[in-house]
């Protein structure tokens, strides 16, 4: 595996699943990845579940990260956070975007040699500083997407629509695809930090073809 010239590996350049090209459309096979996961409900600009998910996977994800350098002596950089995205009515993504209806699950990839017993660990220490309020909603889960289509869109997330639009109703069933899970994001910019219209964010969604059961 590629490591950076401090020894540290940066997944964002060697899984071929963090590459997208904006105005593109790219089928790609995507392995099984590890993530600290959260779940919440509603709209991620005003519900406080939202951001106590953030304040509760990043500690956990560092004390791993240094773990991982100390214990193991496999150091990485911090995967950009992720996340998966659905309604009971996935016209909430494209055209109404009531983002009030949108369940989500919050994600932070974890390096396959991170074991749940490393996990356990992280958290009972992450516990006994500053207790984030949703640290036991936290877990390590395996995610298994296998093939996807995925795109980069730079603009705010609420310029997204139109992006989707295209990929649900045009490319996808033009390919003879269809939708098989949940709408994934990747947010290469911390959205924290970054002005709207600069922000880089794959586009992502798992499919499978017409013909499979």
């Amino acid at each position: 595996m590629v490591k950076e010239a401090d020894g540290k590996v940066d997944f964002k350049k060697t899984l071929d699943a963090y590459r997208a090209q904006r105005g593109r459309f790219r089928v790609v096979d995507v392995p099984d990845m590890q993530y600290l996961m959260i779940d919440g409900h509603g709209d991620p600009n005003t519900a406080p579940a939202f951001i106590e998910a953030v304040e509760a996977l990043y500690p956990v994800a560092y004390k791993l990260k240094f773990a991982s350098k100390r214990d193991l002596g496999r150091d990485y950089v911090v995967p950009p956070l992720e996340g998966l995205w659905w309604a009971e009515e996935m016209e909430s993504f494209t055209t109404a975007r009531d983002k009030s209806r949108w369940d989500w699950t919050l994600m932070l990839m974890v390096p396959h040699w991170i074991d749940q017993t490393v996990f356990a660990t992280a958290v009972t220490q992450v516990g006994d500083g500053h207790r984030p309020a949703r640290l036991d909603d936290v877990r390590l889960q395996t995610l298994s997407e296998g093939r996807c289509v995925q795109t980069l869109h730079v603009g705010s997330f609420d310029d997204e629509a139109a992006v989707l639009d295209h990929l649900h109703h045009e490319f996808i069933p033009g390919h003879g695809l269809r939708m098989a899970g949940a709408h994934h994001e990747i947010y290469l910019s911390d959205f924290r930090r970054v002005a709207p219209d600069r922000q880089r964010t794959i586009l992502r969604q798992p499919i499978t073809t017409d013909t499979d059961g």
